[in-house]
This record gives structure tokens, sequence and C-alpha cells, in this order.
């Protein structure tokens, strides 16, 4: 393990386009709970995906907005040490490319940042496409002007990926010469295809909870990430 964080120090210093990818795995030090482990996001619900799908936001707005509300805002949240240094490293030479939605990276001063996913704090009327804080939000999902439903700028179930952020990603993963994949099982598609457009030089890390493959290309190091990035 020691010889791996050494060799992944090591990297980070020569290398020159590094790309982090990363998901929820990365904001759960910071209390913000992942999607589908015991006691995450999806726990207690029978259908969550419908939850926070684009039917329920069209169908059932008020649903959605409890579901949300409830469950995926953590405004007092704070970036962790993984979102410090991967924003100190990517701003001097490299990307972040997140499935999280929940604004860490750009609050730990990520410049070079895709979110994939969108933002929740990213609020707007569907009707009339006006911008709204949280804080309004927070009190109603309606916009009392136009009657038109406030919604966070995410991808919903039954919802396709922003294509611009899609050409971004792989224009940026094919210049890559480091890649690096923290806390996430990489299942999510489009997400997991990404690497498909990456340099085919590119070196490979994965720092994870638990193996995402077999693929020998990976030099993985199955371990929480906050104790790794706290010896790098």
């Amino acid at each position: 393990m020691d010889e791996k964080i050494t060799e992944l120090q090591q990297d980070l210093t020569d290398y020159e386009h590094i790309v982090f990818l990363t998901g929820a795995g990365v904001s759960t030090p910071s209390g913000i709970p992942d999607y589908r482990s015991k006691g995450g996001l999806y726990s207690g619900h029978s259908n969550p995906e419908y939850l926070l799908s684009h039917d329920n936001l069209s169908e059932h707005p008020d649903s959605f907005y409890r579901f949300v509300m409830d469950n995926m805002f953590y405004p007092a949240a704070e970036p962790n040490i993984i979102h410090r240094k991967m924003a100190a490293i990517t701003n001097e030479k490299g990307w972040i490319i997140t499935q999280n939605v929940d604004g860490l990276d750009s609050k730990a001063g990520a410049k070079h940042l895709i979110e994939f996913h969108g933002n929740l704090y990213d609020l707007f009327c569907q009707q009339c496409q006006r911008k709204f804080t949280y804080q309004e939000y927070a009190k109603s999902y309606i916009h009392a002007s136009d009657g038109g439903i406030i919604r966070p700028r995410i991808v919903l179930y039954n919802e396709s990926i922003n294509l611009d952020k899609l050409s971004q990603s792989a224009a940026i993963l094919s210049e890559a010469d480091l890649i690096v994949l923290v806390g996430t099982s990489f299942r999510v598609y489009p997400f997991a295809q990404l690497l498909n457009y990456r340099n085919a030089l590119a070196k490979i890390w994965v720092i994870n909870r638990e193996p995402i493959g077999e693929d020998a290309e990976l030099n993985s190091i199955i371990a929480d990430a906050t104790d790794i990035f706290n010896q790098i």
C-alpha cells in the first residue's frame, strides 16, 4: 500500500494533464450520503429512481420537491481534504469531472470543473428560466409570478445528459496523461463510458473502497479516499 501511495504521489507531481473522475465517495466524508449503500439516499424508499425522475417532477411536483428537500440538500456541508487537494492540483494542470451534484468541488475552489450531472444549487423556473436561490426554493417550488415549477438543474431519470458536457469531457480525457477515479463504482452510464474517450497512453489510477473491475490497466488502491488524500 505504501509503495502504491508513493507512486501515486509521484505521478501527481510528474504528469502534466491530470483528470479526476469522481463519485459519491468523495463527498460522503463531508456528511453527504451516497445513493445505494445502507443508510444512503435511496435507503427506505421503495421506488427512489421514480422519485428522482422527470416523470415524478412533471406529474407530482410536490412529491419530487419533498424528496429532494428532505434527502439531497446539505447547504452547511463543507469540502473535505479530497475536494481541496483535487482543486489545488487541477487548478494548476487538469480537470475534475464529477457525477456529484452537491457543489462541493466548486466550493473548494475548483476552476477546471465539469459537473456532469449538474448542480443542485443551480435552481431555475421551468416556465421563464429565472434563477432562484436555495433559500427561495426552500420556501416554495412554485414561481409566484408565472406559476412555473422551480427545479434544480440536475439530470433526472428519464432525462438526457447535456451533450456539450459530454463532448467537453471526451475532449479533456483525450488529452489526459493521468486519469484518477475517486470514490465511484463507475457503473452509472454514460459517465461509466467516459474512459472510452481517453488517450490510449494515459495512466489510470482507482481510489475506491471496492474494486471496480479486473481491468489490468487500472492501478487500484482499495481504501478510503480520505485516508489516501491525507497522505499525498
